[in-house]
């Protein structure tokens, strides 16, 4: 395993709700995909300075998205948070795609999932865009990596009233 990168990743969800399979697949995939390959160089200070890799634990605390980096053995290493306000439109706007292209597989029309797939793409890399653009004084990650945690953003800033279960 590359240093500067995250080998584990964990949510906290204190509000877990029942959410469809489709979700669920896409937050396994999002793991499975980050615990593979990413870039993760944290920049602020650390409890020790371990070049990594990290344990991360990802969590919604009131309005903020919080990061607690750990080494491998679990002990902490430091924490920050950043407004999650800036994605609300985009992460509402992420599901609503991601419903209509859910329905789309289900349905006959190859060219209506492509155009929605495109759409949902877009509204991704938007997101991970505005995510590394945040992030960017707390920590280095590359496209990819930001791609994957907006995805697992997205899934943690689910509430009941937001998404169909």
């Amino acid at each position: 395993m590359r240093v500067n990168q995250i080998c584990r990743i964990r949510l906290d969800e204190q509000f877990v709700i029942r959410r469809s399979p489709e979700i669920e697949a896409e937050r396994r995939v999002a793991i499975a995909d980050l615990e593979e390959c990413n870039v993760f160089e944290p920049l602020i200070p650390l409890a020790y300075e371990p070049d990594g890799p990290f344990a991360l634990r990802l969590m919604i605390e009131e309005d903020r998205l919080g990061f607690l980096i750990e080494d491998q053995s679990g002990t902490v290493l430091g924490r920050f948070s950043i407004s999650l306000k800036p994605f609300r439109h985009l992460v509402k706007e992420y599901f609503l795609i991601c419903e209509s292209y859910f329905a789309a597989l289900k349905s006959p029309e190859p060219g209506r999932l492509q155009a929605i797939d495109m759409g949902r793409r877009s509204v991704h890399d938007e997101g991970a865009g505005l995510l590394k653009a945040r992030l960017e004084s707390l920590v280095r990650i590359d496209m990819s990596t930001a791609r994957r945690l907006f995805t697992l953003l997205s899934i943690l800033h689910i509430r009941p009233n937001t998404l169909k279960a």
